[in-house]
């Protein structure tokens, strides 16, 4: 199928032939490995955060920052599980970076990895759209093995998903840390995409040199289990050794779509607006006019997602709906009668792998 073919389909939110998928992640993974661990653009570009399977909420993005090509695009990761529709969401971006390969940049996150998505609904809804026969979640996550670490915007601004890490003082050790495999459990790769920046309130210190021995200011193990949290210190430090001057990021929640930290050091952009359906957020896209002059695009979630929110989060009147939507009763025999289930748990996606099929047209 030609590009532009697939393009138009992808666009009305149906579902490409695993055929083509097949090829089409052959034909990536082919550019992508041309590329470096960190690749180097230039402004203008819009810095775009998690999606995580929103799927009308990129088409939403798409339309208040522009359409590829006429705006660039960095995609800082993060593009499947959660919810409902990471199958077309990755596809689109697939095909739009084969299409315009130097409009459209996209990064690794922690969730383009084999063993989280497992877990947080990518794999099961991979069976549930094409059946249990299907490679499609084989051909997909083997790509994610190629997708680049991180990006420098006009030599100045490190963009990554996740933070920094006690294994990387330069940028060149980023460029030579071998990405084409699965996300290890700890090491820089891992750090990467999974370390959060952590801030204390310096005013509580008397001196500015207790300041910088408070230990959270350096790294510290990360509450997620992989990755480190990290404060000022580190990012200072960093920031000279490789003069840069601003560090983008995401893969943390933002209530306002997005978040400053140290005085504007490290921002973290978020763009899946009312995660999970349910949180209630706001999400934004970085538009990035040049190094210093920008703006935050926030927004709210896509009308589209309106009725899938109600379906999702059923009230005790709207039952009936969910039952339908997941062509199967609601009665969860590992939850009391009078409970809500939750469609985002592990044992009810594992459970209803074999039997549900999500709609994936609206």
């Amino acid at each position: 199928m030609e590009l532009d073919e697939c393009l138009e389909l992808l666009y009305q939110g149906r579902l490409l032939p695993e055929v083509t998928v097949r090829a089409l992640c052959f034909k990536l993974k082919e550019m992508l490995v041309k590329e470096s661990n960190v690749v180097h653009i230039s402004t203008p570009v819009t810095v775009v955060g998690d999606i995580h399977g929103q799927f009308h909420d990129l088409l939403e993005i798409f339309q208040i920052g522009g359409a590829a090509p006429d705006t660039n695009y960095l995609f800082l990761g993060d593009y499947v599980d959660r919810g409902l529709y990471s199958v077309e969401t990755i596809m689109l971006l697939v095909v739009l970076k084969l299409r315009y390969p130097h409009r459209v940049h996209l990064l690794r996150g922690n969730h383009e990895s084999r063993q989280i998505t497992q877990s947080y609904g990518f794999y099961t809804e991979c069976l549930n759209k094409y059946g249990d026969g299907s490679k499609v979640w084989h051909y997909l996550t083997d790509l994610f093995d190629y997708l680049v670490l991180c990006c420098i915007i006009d030599n100045e601004l490190f963009c990554v998903h996740g933070g920094l890490s006690p294994n990387v003082q330069t940028i060149d050790q980023i460029k030579i840390i071998d990405r084409y495999r699965e996300i290890p459990h700890d090491g820089a790769m891992a750090d990467l995409v999974w370390s959060d920046p952590e801030e204390i309130n310096a005013g509580s210190m008397d001196h500015r040199e207790e300041f910088y021995r408070e230990s959270s200011q350096h790294f510290q193990v990360s509450p997620r289990g992989a990755g480190y949290t990290f404060g000022r210190c580190v990012v200072e430090k960093f920031l000279h050794s490789n003069n840069m001057s601003r560090i983008y990021r995401a893969h943390q929640l933002c209530n306002e779509g997005y978040q400053v930290y140290f005085d504007g050091l490290v921002t973290t952009v978020w763009s899946a607006p009312n995660y999970c359906y349910r949180c209630g957020n706001k999400a934004s896209i970085l538009e990035l006019y040049s190094t210093n002059e920008f703006y935050f695009n926030v927004f709210d979630e896509a009308p589209e997602n309106k009725l899938l929110n109600e379906t999702v989060n059923p009230s005790a009147t709207n039952l009936k709906a969910i039952s339908e939507y997941f062509k199967e009763p609601v009665s969860d025999p590992l939850q009391p009668e009078s409970s809500e289930p939750d469609v985002f748990s592990d044992a009810y996606q594992a459970r209803s792998a074999s039997s549900r099929r999500v709609e994936y047209f609206l």
